[in-house]
């Protein structure tokens, strides 16, 4: 048995995490200039390697944590990434995840640190290696998953206008949605709460913000914009 294993080549098994952020009607891609070789002052995804005795999700969710400070974050492995020379440095097989954080509320001495920055979506850098395709793949991904789970909410504070949440579809398909039908469809979704609580930032009159309740989608999880 142990023949069969020192027989065969071992390889780096890498994490790279694709971090999405909403800011007002963008979506965005939190980016980071690496520090050292290969590619060093390039763009680059954050990313790690698995370690010994750890999965791949706990390594995903520690790369995650390292960045942000974040904790119990949406994520979703994306899918593996092993061309032979996608990497110049050592043979390394990746696993990429994105991860779906309100742009608002991470350590940012900790993005500060890694010379991080948030960038739009549609304005990428050309990123090393193969990064760009994994935003992209994560990106479709990410589409398809948001037409039947309410992985948006994610993206959002915890209180939200109706606008916030059209202008975060919106991002999320990169198309425009009507807004009478918007707001049907959200008017028919019993777990999308309106509270009484009133955001004037946008005029005198303001608007109403509205929440989303977990456990009421629990009970009735249809979910399609």
């Amino acid at each position: 048995m142990n023949d069969y294993y020192s027989k065969n080549p071992r390889f780096y098994v890498g994490i790279d995490c694709i971090i999405f952020g909403f800011d007002k009607k963008k979506l965005s891609l939190l980016i980071l200039q690496r520090n050292f070789e290969p590619a060093k002052g390039e763009w680059s995804l954050m990313g790690g390697f698995v370690q010994e005795g750890e999965s791949a999700d706990e390594a995903a969710k520690r790369v995650l944590q390292e960045l942000t400070g974040l904790k119990s974050v949406y994520m979703e492995q994306v899918g593996a990434f092993g061309e032979v020379h996608r990497d110049p440095g050592e043979r390394v097989i990746s696993l990429a995840y994105y991860a779906l954080i309100d742009i608002n509320a991470y350590d940012h001495e900790l993005v500060h640190q890694h010379n991080a920055h948030w960038v739009d979506v549609n304005e990428l850098p050309h990123l090393i290696f193969d990064h760009n395709q994994m935003v992209e793949k994560a990106r479709n991904a990410m589409k398809q998953k948001a037409s039947c789970a309410p992985i948006g909410f994610n993206l959002l504070p915890e209180l939200f206008t109706l606008t916030q949440l059209q202008n975060l579809y919106e991002a999320i398909y990169g198309e425009s949605i009507d807004k009478r039908n918007f707001r049907k469809r959200i008017a028919d979704m019993g777990f999308i709460e309106k509270t009484d609580k009133i955001d004037k930032t946008g005029s005198k009159k303001g608007a109403y913000l509205y929440k989303f309740n977990d456990k009421a989608y629990r009970k009735d999880p249809r979910f399609k914009l």
